[in-house]
């Protein structure tokens, strides 16, 4: 509900419907978590094998080329540390785009608003992979026998910004794969190589110069970083432009919400 519906309502009633869109998001929560990942626990269990299978996979192929990572002495550390935090924009951004497609049915009743679904995706992706990293980072400090200072500051800096910009490029995205389903197939292709194009499995300054002038234009190259500043205290990147990577959240979250607003109820009967 916008401020201008909540205007139009007498303020005692404010916060009664208030607790009711914070109700909805609930339930759309729990819902999402019984179509997502099962009435079992196994669907969580994935959720987890499934980053741990492919960090573990590239450290011992890289281990094999390899003496050491880009930083620090541990591959299973320094891949985990730059997976994990693509998967949240990555999974966030996933939910969100698709979140009235998904939904569309409920969207039918009035009490089910576009951003109560956007939200309550969002809400449940970012909690199933904090639930991931709080499993799997520990796991690799306690077995791995890691002695590396860790700043909590950028590292949870790092993770929201992952978060805000996976919400508002799904924002965006909700609009367009509704509107132009080819959009939806083009995206796919563009977003592939985003694993070798966001300083996951090297560091932005490993890069020759040429290199480190295009990606700098790619905002999850910037995030990375601050991630990274956090979990190896000598790593101290001077290309991070926090300007820059707000305008990229800010631009298409604007974007794509104004354009749901305008034409939301136009894409649910296309």
């Amino acid at each position: 509900m916008t401020q201008t519906d909540l205007a139009a309502v007498p303020p005692a009633a404010v916060p009664q419907l208030r607790y009711r869109t914070l109700r909805t998001i609930v339930a759309l929560v729990l819902r999402e978590m019984t179509t997502s990942y099962g009435r079992s626990p196994g669907g969580y269990l994935w959720a987890v094998v499934q980053p741990v299978g492919m960090i573990v996979m590239l450290s011992v192929a890289f281990s094999l080329l390899l003496r050491s990572p880009s930083l620090g002495t541990s591959f299973i550390l320094f891949y985990s540390t730059g997976i994990l935090p693509l998967r949240v924009y990555q999974d966030v951004a996933a939910n969100v785009s698709n979140a009235m497609t998904y939904n569309k049915a409920l969207l039918g009743y009035p009490r089910v608003t576009y951003v109560d679904t956007m939200l309550a995706r969002a809400l449940l992706s970012l909690l199933t992979q904090v639930m991931v990293i709080g499993v799997v980072l520990p796991a690799i400090f306690y077995f791995e026998n890691v002695r590396e200072i860790v700043d909590f500051g950028p590292i949870l800096a790092g993770f929201g910004l992952f978060a805000l910009l996976g919400f508002g490029v799904g924002a965006f995205n909700c609009f367009m794969f509704l509107m132009f389903p080819l959009w939806k197939t083009i995206w796919s292709i563009l977003t592939r190589p985003l694993m070798l194009f966001s300083a996951v499995l090297y560091v932005y300054e490993d890069l020759p110069r040429v290199a480190r002038e295009y990606l700098w234009y790619n905002p999850l190259v910037h995030i990375m970083g601050m991630v990274r500043s956090g979990f190896y205290s000598a790593y101290h990147p001077h290309y991070i432009s926090l300007p820059y990577v707000f305008v990229w959240i800010a631009v298409p979250m604007f974007l794509g919400m104004l354009l749901l607003r305008r034409h939301n109820q136009d894409l649910l009967f296309r």
